[in-house]
């Protein structure tokens, strides 16, 4: 990720969390938890533009209602402090990809926002010589033949690091590079999925997260902000004592099966997952950096999903 995304990434999480506090505040006690990543969100803020500011502020003032109208949690005053926070980034490796969390600790209670720009990106997964991706993503270690399709590439990459050369240099790429680890990916899995029936399960929560959320996306070019929920462990939308949301939220179900995974059509650097219950993926590989390294990046997307992951458009004003 290059340093204005990144800035315009934090930055949009301040925003959020300052317009949360904002208007949370107006009605009942809200504390903002002071961290590490409070201050990096805070930096990455002042590095924009006024105008980026005010587009920021409003797009995050938008989101506002149609999250309390599904967690009216958020709006009880009960006697205790919400608590807002921006997680470290420590806990999207673990599985964790909620930016913001807001808490009330007396109540035992939490939902979480995962923060995105101007972009619909599901994860930024690497492969390299020593990354098992088997294991990091549905806790089943990569098979020997795995590690026997991918080295011939790694060990090329790295001969063409040692060389200097860019990833634009290399001939042949999409044969020599792209395609031979799409498809050592694809059997992989295939492998896999033969002897662990729990795999489809577990990638997706790893894909999205092993928590409940709510994703939230500026769209500056449409001037509104998306909200889908991710409601897979029915811990999303819970009444107070008084009153049910007013939106609700149905919970969806995780998938079982995998239909297919193959090369996209005409593609030899992105394989297509789809699984049953409605869920689709692509994964896109392609060169993290500008010179070769034996290191490669997933631009993995989300195409399907089910019915049940509700989506909400909220126009700004």
């Amino acid at each position: 990720m290059s340093k204005l995304s990144n800035n315009q990434g934090r930055g949009y999480e301040y925003a959020c969390l300052y317009e949360l506090y904002n208007a949370l505040s107006e009605v009942r006690a809200v504390e903002i938890v002071k961290n590490n990543s409070l201050e990096a969100a805070k930096r990455a803020y002042s590095t924009l533009t006024d105008t980026e500011k005010k587009t920021y502020r409003i797009s995050a003032k938008a989101m506002i209602p149609a999250i309390i109208e599904c967690e009216p949690r958020m709006i009880e005053d009960d006697g205790d402090v919400l608590l807002l926070y921006i997680q470290k980034d420590e806990e999207g490796k673990k599985g964790d990809v909620r930016d913001i969390i807001i808490a009330r600790n007396q109540l035992k209670w939490e939902i979480g926002l995962s923060i995105k720009h101007n972009h619909f990106a599901v994860k930024h997964s690497r492969l390299s010589p020593t990354i098992d991706f088997g294991e990091k993503w549905f806790g089943i270690n990569c098979s020997k033949n795995y590690w026997k399709e991918v080295t011939p590439v790694f060990d090329y990459l790295e001969r063409a690091k040692h060389a200097g050369k860019k990833f634009n240099e290399l001939h042949n790429k999409d044969s020599k590079v792209y395609k031979p680890i799409i498809a050592a990916f694809i059997n992989e899995i295939k492998h896999q999925y033969s002897k662990h029936t729990v795999l489809p399960k577990k990638m997706v929560e790893y894909l999205l997260s092993k928590y409940d959320f709510y994703k939230v996306i500026s769209v500056d070019s449409k001037s509104q902000t998306q909200i889908q929920a991710y409601n897979l462990h029915s811990t999303l939308n819970k009444p107070t004592k008084r009153h049910k949301p007013k939106i609700i939220i149905p919970i969806a179900s995780l998938p079982k099966r995998i239909i297919s995974i193959d090369f996209y059509p005409r593609r030899n650097n992105t394989a297509e997952l789809y699984m049953d219950n409605g869920w689709t993926f692509t994964f896109r590989l392609h060169n993290a950096e500008t010179y070769v390294a034996p290191t490669l990046k997933f631009d993995i997307q989300i195409k399907g999903m089910p019915t049940e992951i509700l989506t909400i458009n909220c126009i700004w004003k």
